[in-house]
């Protein structure tokens, strides 16, 4: 009877605690629970299966026949979708809550879904460097294959779960943008199924206005089965250097300079307040320093932001060698930061060494486990953004973060982009160099509304011919969004390669005035 009893009064304190603090207070700071029992161990597994499937394919060299066998396949479901009337637009059968994106994309319910199964590194090319590889790839499996051959992508961002598709369809970005671009300037050639079941290979030589269109499309001009990467030679480690710095202007200064200089491989800032910085820059080193390795990467080691956050605490400038691929995915383990949101523990010293090796949770599990009613909750108490704005208007985008949103830490990421066609370009003829503005966390400003305050920052992007990164909630409507983006070789081609009944617009696919 005891235990009963004990259990009984657990509950009723556990009920009563719920009363008090009220229900959405609960579900949203208190997730760890079920966090810690459940989707560690399960991200654990997922994990595991993952990177030994992936090495064993890559091993026995099977994956290119099997690459051919299932594009046929895709054609054939196409083809079976025009027979059958071309009813609904079609999309990929990959499950949304699968997709990094925080959106829930309630499409798949409606469209016909093309079952997608493409997961594989096709092929290593080290004289043409080159590696070819299948849209469902991920940063993890890339970076376990190639920096194990001495090998690296020029861009290769943070999150391990983040899909080359993904990249491509959508955007990404890495700290060595400032040298290389976005993800998508660094491919070479993509590989699409098109709306009348046709297969297409595009280049910047071959089919280059769908070379162009395709970045940013999400999957709107047909389905990408494969694309070629550009792969640099790596190096062991990455000189790191971290450097506070104080004042908006000095912040920016220091920034923009540190952009511009190409000798740097690697330049990013956390931002932990308006006036408070950490700017690192970083250089590739087969050579380290004795005493100066850090292995940021291993389980048992503070957060990264939290261990960049020590140097502004301290106001002394560092130097650190971290292994590449520890560096690759430094903000992996707390997913930036968004981590102590959901264990508000996780970077103690104990958490990390008797649980750090589960870390993170995959995002995919953490979408499949939210529930309608937490997902509204996080949509309203919540932000994940990337602005994208000419650096010469950051003071200005700053002070706007600080004042729609004040989120911090806000990361600093700069890119260069250059002058080609598509829907992202910069206003003039020439490259331009631009940042990546990412916020993410529970916004601190009073009365936070979410689509009004969003509103606001989406005005401001537009008006410094700016762009907002699509895997987050856009709040647009139809002519503020293509006043945003240049849709004009996109709308051509989606009328030439007869998508228009084919495919959903990419408006009407994610922005949240066009959602049903």
């Amino acid at each position: 009877m005891e235990p009963a009893v004990s259990l009984a009064v657990c509950a009723l304190l556990f009920l009563l605690w719920v009363r008090v603090k009220g229900l959405e207070f609960v579900l949203i700071h208190q997730r760890w629970v079920f966090v810690c029992l459940f989707l560690l161990p399960l991200s654990l597994i997922f994990d595991i299966y993952y990177y030994v499937r992936a090495w064993v394919v890559f091993k026995l060299s099977s994956a290119p026949r099997l690459h051919e066998q299932r594009v046929r396949d895709i054609q054939k479901q196409v083809r079976e979708w025009k027979e059958q009337g071309s009813k609904t637009f079609m999309c990929t059968g990959r499950p949304g809550w699968l997709t990094v994106s925080l959106r829930v994309g309630k499409y798949k319910k409606t469209h016909k879904n093309i079952m997608i199964n493409l997961m594989d590194i096709l092929e290593v090319d080290t004289k043409k460097q080159i590696v070819r590889v299948e849209p469902l790839v991920t940063m993890g499996q890339v970076t376990a294959l190639l920096t194990s051959i001495g090998w690296t992508l020029p861009v290769l961002p943070e999150l391990d779960d983040l899909t080359v598709g993904g990249l491509i369809m959508g955007t990404g970005i890495e700290s060595s943008s400032h040298k290389y671009g976005l993800f998508q300037h660094i491919c070479t050639a993509y590989e699409l199924v098109l709306a009348d079941g046709s297969f297409v290979r595009c280049t910047p030589s071959e089919n280059s206005d769908l070379f162009y269109a395709v970045p940013w499309s999400c999957g709107t001009l047909g389905f990408l089965v494969a694309a070629e990467i550009r792969i640099i030679p790596a190096k062991k480690y990455v000189k790191l250097r971290f450097e506070p710095v104080c004042g908006l202007e000095a912040i920016c200064d220091r920034f923009t300079r540190e952009s511009q200089r190409q000798e740097n491989h690697f330049v990013e800032g956390l931002l932990y307040s308006l006036e408070e910085a950490v700017i690192m820059t970083g250089v590739m080193t087969d050579e380290a320093e004795p005493g100066k390795l850090n292995s940021i990467g291993n389980y048992y080691k503070p957060w990264f932001f939290k261990h960049v956050e020590n140097y502004l605490k301290t106001n002394c400038e560092g130097l650190e060698y971290i292994p590449l691929r520890h560096y690759y995915h430094r903000h992996t383990r707390s997913i930036f930061w968004e981590l102590q949101d959901i264990i508000p523990f996780g970077n103690n010293p104990v958490f990390r060494y008797l649980f750090g090796w589960m870390v993170p949770p995959k995002i995919s599990l953490l979408k499949l486990t939210q529930g309608e009613t937490l997902r509204k909750l996080y949509e309203q108490h919540h932000v994940v953004q990337d602005m994208l704005v000419p650096m010469k208007c950051l003071p200005q985008a700053l002070h706007t973060f600080h004042s729609d949103i004040h989120v911090y830490p806000i990361w600093l990421c700069p890119f260069i982009l250059p002058s080609q066609p598509g829907l992202v370009h910069p206003k003039g003829n020439e490259a331009e160099l631009y940042v990546d503005i990412g916020a993410y966390g529970e916004p601190r400003v009073k009365h936070f509304e979410a689509r009004s305050c969003m509103r606001q920052l989406e005005k401001f992007v537009r008006s410094v011919h700016g762009f907002q990164m699509l895997y987050a909630d856009c709040y647009m409507d139809r002519e503020e969004f293509w006043e945003m983006f240049d849709g004009s070789l996109y709308h051509r081609l989606r009328k030439q390669l007869g998508c228009q009944d084919a495919f959903p617009e990419v408006y009407d696919k994610i922005c949240k005035a066009a959602r049903h």
